[in-house]
């Protein structure tokens, strides 16, 4: 089985963050991998993974970073393959990765989730990849209708939820 979606994350301290990414493509079926590379610490492996992935079948990247978040950045520097931002939360709660990562030049986007929203990030990619994936964008549609079936219950629960002055 090989990869259509990359998702690197700058340190171990990264993947409660970024597992949501991971359980999302997992239940929609997706093949991924997950390493941890550094824009500060391990720039030449950032640099042969960045070149290297579209010719590996990579569809889309995640990259979740803190801090100076360069990580994402640098990836979309060096390829094709759509690239999506998961600013972590560490210093600033998080406002310094979400600026890195979202304040990209004319020409090197980087979508952008929120600030450690490793789970949009896993959808986004889904949506992605659904694209070209007939029987994923029906998963996928699956998985949006059980969206609305939640708020539908939740009105149910709070219907029978009484106050005074409640009027429905």
């Amino acid at each position: 089985m090989d990869p259509k979606v990359s998702i690197i994350m700058g340190s171990i301290s990264d993947l409660p963050i970024m597992e949501k990414a991971a359980k999302f493509l997992d239940a929609m079926e997706i093949p991924f991998e997950m390493n941890a590379l550094s824009a500060h610490r391990t720039p030449a492996e950032v640099e042969a993974f960045a070149r290297g992935a579209k010719g590996r079948g990579i569809e889309v990247i995640i990259a979740g970073a803190g801090m100076a978040a360069a990580l994402p950045g640098v990836i979309a520097a060096m390829t094709p393959v759509p690239v999506i931002g998961v600013p972590i939360s560490s210093t600033l709660d998080g406002r310094d990765a979400l600026y890195a990562i979202v304040q990209m030049p004319p020409g090197i986007p980087v979508a952008t989730v929120a600030i450690d929203g490793g789970m949009n990030a896993g959808i986004l990619a889904t949506q992605i990849v659904a694209l070209g994936d007939r029987d994923l964008a029906e998963r996928y549609e699956e998985y949006r209708s059980t969206l609305a079936e939640k708020i539908v219950k939740v009105n149910g629960q709070l219907a029978e939820v009484r106050y005074k002055y409640k009027t429905n």
